[in-house]
């Protein structure tokens, strides 16, 4: 784990990075005088979750193995759109865009409700692996954006402690940081706006 924190802090004060990184990177709490236990462990680390996506079927396969119908998939020049039911009551739809290494998505409580602005940003590796086949490697790290308020940076625990049980090398980690980077930077510079910084890519999403 230790050969990331160099990583971890210098990672750019122009993005602030940094600081999103510090509640991730305290130490545990130890245990008080009177006896009150340190607060629990993260959870166990896991490799990274990966899911396939079957154009010709409409199925996604989850991490799990389990397979689960897609209600639409559309492709673009600049990546992959799905949408979905999730619990029999909400509704997923998710862009996987390549380029960028991160795959937006929004969540309703149904299809065709009032969406939200807000976007959750996975930093993953996507892409085609076959002519109706995509594939999604996740690589713990989660971009929250609140439209034009606020982006926040989560899962830096899981990736250090994925690291450090030797799920994921010095290398894959590091992509993973700078990944999560350039999208913490472009943000900041449009001011926490994921359309705009999108367009300044040449990249226009669609939503049902």
């Amino acid at each position: 784990m230790s050969t990331l924190l160099p990583l971890f802090v210098a990672a750019p004060a122009v993005t602030g990075i940094a600081g999103y990184l510090a509640r991730d990177l305290r130490p545990a709490a130890p245990a008080t005088s009177a006896g009150t236990a340190a607060p629990p462990p993260a959870t166990p680390p896991h490799r990274p979750l990966v899911e396939y996506f079957n154009l010709a079927e409409l199925t996604v396969t989850d991490a799990k193995g389990f397979v689960r119908q897609v209600e639409r998939f559309q492709v673009e020049p600049w990546g992959l759109y799905m949408a979905r039911m999730v619990d029999g009551s909400r509704y997923l739809q998710s862009w996987l865009l390549p380029g960028l290494s991160v795959r937006a998505t929004v969540v309703h409580t149904r299809a065709g409700q009032h969406r939200s602005r807000d976007y959750v940003l996975d930093v993953g590796e996507f892409g085609k692996i076959a002519p109706r086949r995509w594939k999604a490697v996740d690589q713990y790290l989660d971009v929250v954006v609140r439209h034009r308020r606020s982006t926040h940076l989560h899962g830096v625990g899981d990736l250090l402690a994925a690291h450090a049980a030797g799920l994921v090398d010095t290398a894959q980690a590091h992509r993973a940081v700078e990944r999560a980077t350039a999208a913490l930077d472009g943000l900041a510079a449009h001011d926490h706006d994921v359309e705009r910084w999108l367009t300044a890519h040449d990249i226009t999403l669609t939503w049902m």
